[in-house]
């Protein structure tokens, strides 16, 4: 342990040395944490509409004010001819064009179904498949209540319909801030814990004083677990700090076992760190370091859930999301904080990252070696 203490003394006294990577490390996390969920939402809205209305009838114009109506769709305006209203489409200056037939309103009410022609600008895949389901939804919608308009006994009978009351469990109001901030925070502490401990031994080995470490009688883990506590009790600071803008700024509060997501966390970092460390003993320079961390984050990034479902992922990916310790984090994560949860439903996670801690951590000293 007095070992340990004077490589941790020495450490702390590194990190305070250099005033502006201590800001960064305390400062950027909580600028990203603040902008990335605001700009991270999968809700489109702002549309670009195009129409055609060949009609010119009150169901027609009742259609495209309801359109108008919802809040997603952006008029751009009304056209003569369908070119006319793709050609804005080419031009990327509307996202949909609508084209109302002549004769929408008649054969609505004679032949009981009329057809209206859709054409989606595609180059944005999530624009374009939100953007279109939105339109279909209103059209549905719209249907609905021109045949409910119908329904009277000199015309026709009453037609049976059911009315669904969905309730959105955990998240009600289906607020993406709630849903994007514990995983944005999963990010956030993964990739400052894994950079950190990165750069931390190659950092050592280009200013030169790695050599004067090897020719002490430290021992390996002891010089690892010198390199892995600071940067574990600085992660645990950035947690709790973006814990705490997370219920400043959005409102969000852990509605399960705080304790329970502390314990992960602390595990967590252990794993991250220890994974960084590693990746330190195997490069020679910062740069190199830079470059394989980068690629392991970004794969980090993309495979860990956020953004994507793993389940919704081929078997392949699962695989490799299986091997993922991001992952979990962002799933324990949104568990506790937005499900409630508690030790029971997070256990299996923490015993799969408590092996990526000893693993990583134990093929970190075993690699580092003390001699050129």
């Amino acid at each position: 342990m007095r070992t340990i203490k004077f490589l941790l003394e020495k450490e702390f006294r590194q990190i305070f040395r250099n005033r502006a990577i201590l800001i960064l490390i305390m400062v950027l996390p909580v600028m990203q944490l603040i902008i990335l969920p605001l700009a991270a939402d999968f809700e489109i809205k702002n549309i670009n509409l195009s129409v055609v209305d060949h009609d010119h009838s009150p169901y027609s114009r009742q259609l495209i004010s309801k359109i108008t109506a919802s809040g997603y769709f952006r008029l751009q305006g009304y056209y003569a001819s369908f070119q006319d209203a793709h050609r804005l489409i080419e031009q990327d200056k509307a996202d949909l064009a609508l084209e109302i037939p002549n004769g929408f309103e008649r054969n609505l009410i004679r032949e009981n179904s009329q057809q209206v022609f859709i054409t989606v600008n595609a180059i944005n895949g999530t624009k374009a498949g939100l953007g279109g389901a939105y339109l279909l939804s209103i059209l549905r919608d719209f249907n609905q209540s021109v045949r409910m308009d119908w329904v009277s006994p000199t015309r026709m009978p009453p037609q049976p319909t059911i009315e669904v009351s969905p309730l959105n469990r955990f998240n009600p109001q289906l607020n993406y801030p709630f849903f994007m901030v514990p995983g944005i925070l999963a990010i956030l502490l993964t990739m400052i814990g894994g950079f950190l401990s990165a750069l931390n031994i190659v950092k050592e080995k280009e200013i030169g004083t790695i050599e004067q470490i090897n020719v002490t009688p430290i021992r390996k883990h002891h010089f690892i677990l010198g390199k892995l506590i600071p940067f574990w009790m600085l992660g645990n600071i950035v947690f709790t700090m973006g814990l705490f803008v997370s219920w400043l700024i959005y409102g969000i509060l852990p509605q399960g076992n705080v304790l329970a997501m502390y314990v992960f966390v602390w595990i967590y970092l252990l794993a991250v760190l220890g994974f960084g460390l590693l990746v330190s003993t195997y490069t020679d320079t910062q740069q190199q370091a830079m470059f394989v961390m980068f690629f392991f984050m970004m794969i980090f990034i993309l495979m860990g859930g956020l953004f994507t479902s793993i389940d919704s992922m081929p078997g392949w990916a699962k695989c490799i999301a299986a091997l993922n310790p991001v992952s979990y984090l962002v799933e324990v994560m949104r568990m506790i904080v937005l499900k409630g949860s508690g030790w029971s439903a997070i256990l299996p996670h923490l015993a799969i990252i408590s092996g990526f801690a000893i693993v990583l951590n134990g093929w970190a000293v075993w690699n580092y070696r003390k001699t050129t």
